[in-house]
């Protein structure tokens, strides 16, 4: 834990965190709900301790990272101010607020125009939420989300792009699922950026290429 705290004030911060993000996505329908969220908190602490990063801020930042996604606000801005105000109203130290509000306004893909992060735990906190969108969980959280979207599972004849600016990333009125594999989540891999999380993203990858391989094999009626 942050020596700048206690351990019984670090786990009731943690546990506040923990309310207000299930409180703010809860009911989520597309693959960014509390269970995605619990599941990045896991693989973040488990690589902090791996790493040698400050627990604290990976799992309080884990916890609050969607609750000010710009897809579930009305604005980028608009999420990370939500965020902002709970975090003035906890003991929290502001060099730690300005960490966390920093980490969680950079982490996102946005289409891989989003700056490196420049702390430890930044690096973990990301790699933590990027290997939830590589392997089987990702699989599933693709379909979840194009159905969401109401794009197609597949359509030949829209071909993946090759670059896209954050906007058209957005976009999803021309788009298909399985284009999402090679548009993002096959390019995460290279994008991780600690040890521990690299080994455990390679495995995940190759699940993944051998899942759509198998895809379009039974697709085109060849499996």
């Amino acid at each position: 834990m942050n020596v700048k705290y206690s351990d019984q004030l670090a786990a009731t911060v943690i546990l506040a965190a923990e309310a207000f993000a299930r409180a703010e996505l809860e009911h989520d329908k597309t693959g960014h709900d509390w269970w995605h969220v619990h599941r990045v908190v896991r693989m973040a602490e488990r690589l902090a301790d791996e790493e040698g990063a400050d627990r604290f801020i990976c799992t309080v930042s884990a916890l609050l990272h969607d609750v000010a996604d710009e897809k579930l606000n009305d604005t980028k801005e608009s999420g990370l101010q939500k965020v902002q105000h709970w975090l003035a109203a906890q003991p929290i130290a502001k060099d730690d607020q300005h960490h966390i509000l920093a980490i969680i306004s950079t982490m996102s893909y946005n289409a891989g125009t989003n700056p490196p992060m420049r702390t430890l735990e930044g690096q973990v906190v990301q790699d933590a939420d990027r290997l939830d969108a590589i392997g089987a969980i990702a699989i599933a959280r693709t379909f979840l989300y194009a159905g969401r979207m109401g794009s197609p599972i597949h359509n030949p004849a829209i071909k993946p792009r090759d670059t896209m600016t954050a906007k058209e990333y957005r976009d999803h009125s021309n788009n298909t699922a399985l284009n999402h594999f090679y548009e993002k989540l096959f390019k995460l891999k290279e994008l991780i950026n600690t040890s521990a999380a690299r080994r455990i993203a390679e495995q995940r990858h190759q699940y993944m290429e051998q899942y759509v391989q198998q895809f379009l094999l039974e697709w085109d009626g060849l499996a």
